[in-house]
C-alpha cells in the first residue's frame, strides 16, 4: 500500500486517482502527525510525502519514521515545489528519503519510480523468503546430523550391552559346565536367552525401520478377532513382569482387518513402554473401545507423564525425551514404528499425559477394513 501525505487536499485527490487508475492501494494523510499515526497503525511499501507542510515538515517525519523499526524498510519519495535548492535535495536524502522529485509533477516519470520501488520491494521480500527457507534447509539438516549422530551412539551401546552379558555369561557356563554344576548351567542359560532376546528385538526394529525408509515394511491382512490377540498377548506380559498388575477395560469381540503380527508388535510396545517408564508402580490399563466405525485401545501408565510441549515429538523417528533417556535404555524408534505401522493400517496413534500422573498411549483402527481387490 501507498501512503500520500499533503496538506493541500488537490494534490492528494490527482496523485491518489492516478495511482488507482494503476491499480495501486493509496491511503492519505494531510499533515505529517497523521501521517506518523497512520505509520504505526499500517505497513506501506511506499511513502510519497510533501516536504512544504505546517506543522512538521516532510524532512521532520522522514526523520521520525526512520526511527520506526516497523517502517525502516519503507521507500520515501518527497515532492516538493519550493525547495528546489541542491541544499534541501541533499536534505531529503540524508533524512531518510530514497528519491526526490520536483513539482509540477511529471506523472509519467512519478509512475515509473513507483513501479520500479515496488518492483523492488517484490524482489527484497522475495529474497528474505528464500533466505529464510534456505536458514530453515540448513539447520533441519543440522539437526537431522544430529539426530543421526545421536542415534548411532546410542545404537552402538545398546546393542553392546546385551553383547556384552551374552559374553560374560557364556564365560561363567563354561566354568559351570567343566564342574557339573548343572542347576547353575541352567540359570546362567536363562539369563544369556534374555539379553539374546534384547538384542533380537533391537535389531528387529533396526531391519523395521530400514524397511520402512525404503518403503518395503510388509503387511499380511487378514481377519482375526482382537480380543483373541490381546488374551495372549497380556498373558506373555504378565508372566514377564509377574508382579505388574495389568486392569483391562472393554472389549472387541469383531473381527479386523490387519496385519495381526504388526498390531501384536505395537500393542506389546505400547505395554512394555508402560511398564519400563513407570518405576514405583505395580498397575497398568488396557482401555478398549468400539464404536463409530473404530476400535479403540489405549495402554494407561500412572509413571513419570510427558510434559504437554513435549507429546507431540514422541511418535518421531530416534525420539526420546531427554529427562527419561538418561534414566531407560532404547534406541527411540519403537513408537516411531509403531506409528508407521498403525497408519499404514488407516488409524492414528497418540498420547495422552500429564506430568507425574502418567501416560496413555493409544490406537484406533477402522473397522470397515476390507481386502483389497487383485
Amino acid at each position: 500500500m501507498i501512503l500520500i501525505v499533503d496538506d493541500t487536499p488537490e494534490n492528494l485527490i490527482s496523485l491518489k486517482k492516478v495511482l488507482e487508475r494503476h491499480n495501486f492501494e493509496v491511503d492519505t494523510a494531510s499533515s505529517g502527525e497523521e501521517a506518523l499515526k497512520k505509520v504505526l497503525k499500517n505497513e506501506y511499501v511506499l511513502i510519497i510525502l510533501d516536504v512544504q507542510m505546517p506543522g512538521m515538515d516532510g524532512f521532520e517525519v522522514a526523520e521520525a519514521i526512520s526511527g520506526y523499526s516497523k517502517a525502516k524498510e519503507t521507500a520515501i519519495i518527497f515532492l516538493s515545489a519550493a525547495n528546489t535548492e541542491l541544499k534541501f535535495i541533499t536534505k531529503g536524502y540524508s533524512s531518510g528519503g530514497l528519491d526526490y522529485i520536483t513539482k509540477p509533477v511529471d506523472m509519467g516519470v512519478l509512475l515509473l519510480k513507483v513501479k520500479t520501488f515496488y518492483r523492488i520491494y517484490e524482489q527484497s521480500r522475495k529474497l528474505i523468503e528464500i533466505q529464510k527457507a534456505l536458514l530453515d534447509e540448513i539447520e533441519f539438516r543440522k539437526m537431522a546430523e544430529r539426530k543421526k549422530d545421536e542415534f548411532i551412539s546410542i545404537a552402538s551401546h545398546e546393542l553392546k550391552t546385551p553383547l556384552t552379558s551374552v559374553k560374560g555369561y557364556v564365560q561363567l557356563l563354561g566354568r559351570s559346565v567343566d564342574k557339573g554344576d548343572i542347576p547353575t548351567v541352567k540359570k546362567h542359560l536363562a539369563k544369556a536367552q534374555v539379553q539374546l532376546e534384547k538384542l533380537n528385538e533391537l535389531i528387529a526394529d533396526l531391519l523395521d525401520i530400514s524397511k520402512i525408509e525404503s518403503g518395503k515394511l510388509k503387511f499380511n491382512k487378514k481377519y482375526f478377532v482382537l480380543d483373541a490377540l490381546l488374551d495372549g498377548v497380556l498373558e506373555v506380559i504378565h508372566q514377564a513382569n509377574p508382579t505388574f498388575n495389568i486392569i483391562r477395560k472393554g472389549n472387541a469381540p469383531q473381527e479386523i482387518y490387519a496385519d495381526e503380527m504388526r498390531i501384536e508388535q505395537v500393542i506389546v510396545n505400547f505395554l512394555t513402554n508402560a511398564i519400563k517408564y513407570s518405576p514405583g508402580t505395580n498397575e497398568i490399563e488396557v482401555n478398549v473401545k468400539v464404536g463409530e466405525g473404530q476400535l479403540y485401545l489405549g495402554v494407561r501408565d500412572f509413571g513419570i507423564g510427558i510434559a504437554p510441549e513435549l507429546q507431540k515429538n514422541v511418535f518421531e523417528k530416534f525420539y526420546r525425551v531427554e529427562e527419561t533417556a538418561i534414566h531407560f535404555q532404547g534406541l527411540g524408534i519403537g513408537l516411531y514404528i509403531s506409528a508407521e505401522i498403525i497408519n499404514r493400517h488407516g488409524g492414528e496413534v497418540g498420547v495422552k499425559s500429564k506430568p507425574g500422573e502418567g501416560s496413555e498411549f493409544y490406537f484406533t483402527l477402522p473397522l470397515n477394513a476390507v481386502p483389497e481387490a487383485d
